[in-house]
């Protein structure tokens, strides 16, 4: 199993929007994220000092083959779908890495 976590802006007029689709995940997300051995999945929210709201994902990954399963995801309809409406409540960060959408973070500890 191996834990990631990963950060991105959420736009302040958006806050609502993206509460209120969060709050009732379509079951059809909810079961590809399953079904490409995501565990423990969580967003969290938090308005920073800097006045701008951020959500940081974290979720564990217990399949064998990560890049194979998020292809499987970002293929499906439904999934393509849910980041459409998604998406614009989103504001990522302008320094991740190319290629990222929601920026991924280095765990410096974990305790069991």
């Amino acid at each position: 199993m191996k834990r990631y976590g990963s950060v991105i802006g959420l736009r302040a007029d958006q806050l609502d929007e993206y509460n209120r689709l969060h709050a009732a995940v379509w079951p059809e997300v909810l079961a590809m994220i399953a079904d490409c051995n995501m565990r423990n999945y969580s967003i969290f929210l938090r308005k920073l000092p800097d006045g701008n709201h951020y959500l940081f994902s974290y979720f564990e990954y217990v399949g064998e083959d990560f890049a194979a399963d998020m292809a499987k995801m970002a293929a499906d309809p439904k999934t393509q779908e849910w980041w459409k409406v998604c998406i614009p409540c989103q504001d990522p960060l302008p320094d991740r890495t190319e290629g990222e959408w929601w920026a991924d973070m280095e765990e410096v500890f974990h305790a069991d």
